[in-house]
């Protein structure tokens, strides 16, 4: 009697492990999008090379935005005595500050800060040129005079805080999100709109020509929170990167240990693998890593030039920037994407030389 109840026991334990070991393998090769793309290309040059795949690792997620006390600048709250704010009233900047300090506040985006301080640098800018400075006394002009450089000298900080304090921003490089999916339909030009239109107003803060609107600045934010294109772009230049370089090992272990081809002549497996190095590389592979360069290089000279545009800056930012969004820094994602492209590129190239299966240049002719 016991021992039946041992057997039911050791048959149920052996039946769960190997349900268990069923479900952990079925979450291994659960793998979609651009990641399944790639271990697709693995498993059947694998295949044709007739030795096991590699084993695909896990790429490293994107390091964590800069937290708020490192992004943003400190600028100090001059909320004026309404006294003195009084005083300037000639200046038209009475009921202004007073609807900041009544409905604004604290709790106001970063963004209506800024469009706060934009409108009264240009109400006080503007009231130089205007008779009402000729109305006010000496201390009123020392004080308009003293107002006006502390605001001039803020506004580029409150300009930087807007875009740095904005959850629409930080959306953008959110660690949870995922790569881009081949194929995938993703808000680029409307993307890429919005960062212009930000760099524009941020380098015409100090032009008083020009103007914008509170509904259009909230629309380009609201633009980019739709989608975390920073960090998805970053992430597919990560997985892109950490499959070539993956695939490259492989081909070159193959490699090592016996050539696929001799004398420059081709032989069936060669032709075999030819053939599938097309349907895979050539057919599937590349168009995804031609779409993701050049959408990865429009978006990170968009954020380059959006940055530049500010004359300010803070070291966890200009830290972040050369790791993570540099098109020049050799161990940010761009320039270790292209690097892997190219290695991978030109150690197929050998091999197909060796084969002498290199497409053939046509001639002027067309032959």
């Amino acid at each position: 009697m016991a021992h039946d109840r041992f057997l039911r026991v050791k048959q149920h334990l052996l039946g769960a492990s190997v349900l268990l070991l069923l479900i952990a393998s079925a979450g291994c090769d659960d793998r979609s999008g651009a990641d399944a793309l790639f271990v697709d290309y693995q498993q059947r040059i694998g295949n044709g090379l007739e030795i096991d795949a590699p084993i695909p690792q896990r790429p490293d997620n994107i390091a964590a935005f800069p937290v708020r006390d490192e992004r943003l600048f400190d600028i100090p709250d001059l909320r004026q005595g309404m006294l003195d704010v009084y005083a300037l009233r000639e200046c038209g900047i009475t009921s202004l500050v007073a609807r900041r300090n009544n409905q604004l506040g604290k709790v106001a985006p970063a963004s209506q800060h800024w469009l706060y301080e934009l409108a009264l640098w240009r109400k006080l800018r503007g009231c130089w040129n205007t008779d009402a400075v000729t109305r006010l006394d000496e201390d009123d002009r020392q004080r308009l005079l003293d107002l006006t450089k502390t605001k001039t000298k803020q506004l580029p900080l409150a300009s930087w805080n807007a875009l740095f304090d904005s959850s629409e921003w930080i959306a953008s490089f959110s660690r949870a999100s995922s790569p881009l999916a081949p194929g995938a339909a993703i808000p680029l030009t409307e993307s890429l709109a919005a960062l212009d239109y930000l760099r524009h107003a941020t380098l015409n803060q100090f032009n008083p020509s020009w103007t914008t609107q509170s509904s259009t600045l909230e629309s380009h934010l609201y633009t980019l929170q739709r989608e975390p294109l920073t960090a998805e772009i970053l992430r597919s230049l990560m997985l892109a990167t950490q499959r070539l370089t993956e695939t490259t090992a492989l081909l070159e272990a193959r490699l090592a240990e016996r050539q696929i081809c001799y004398k420059n002549h081709s032989n069936p497996n060669a032709d075999r693998l030819y053939d599938i190095f097309i349907a895979t590389f050539i057919t599937e592979v590349q168009p995804y890593l031609a779409t993701l360069s050049r959408t990865s290089r429009q978006w990170l000279e968009a954020i380059d030039a959006l940055l530049d545009a500010h004359s300010v800056s803070l070291p966890a930012i200009e830290l972040y920037r050369r790791d993570w969004l540099s098109l020049n820094e050799p161990a940010a994602p761009w320039q270790q994407f292209n690097q892997a492209i190219q290695r991978h590129v030109e150690l197929w190239q050998d091999v197909w030389r060796s084969c002498d299966l290199m497409p053939k240049a046509e001639n002027a002719s067309g032959a």
